[in-house]
């Protein structure tokens, strides 16, 4: 176990941090299949800003890799395109 006042404040806010990311990486995974599963292409490209926006945070904050994120808003895009 840490001894040092800043170590065992480090471990406070690391295990806050951990949780914050748990979070919004969900709720974005939640956001993503709710748009895949969407059949009516209106309702899916009023959803798609705001999860490209979802996605593009995790992205900054290095949550999940660029590429990932360029590859999920990809796909999310050519999925819409395909809706008829």
């Amino acid at each position: 176990m840490a001894n040092h006042k800043s170590a065992l404040k480090r471990i406070r806010r690391d295990e806050a941090v951990r949780l914050r990311n748990r979070y919004q990486h969900k709720t974005t995974r939640n956001a993503i299949k709710k748009l895949r599963s969407t059949e009516d292409k209106k309702e899916a490209e009023t959803l798609f800003p705001s999860v490209v926006a979802m996605i593009d945070k995790l992205a900054k904050r290095n949550i999940i890799h660029n590429n990932k994120a360029a590859n999920l808003k990809s796909r999310l895009a050519k999925h819409i395109a395909s809706l008829a």
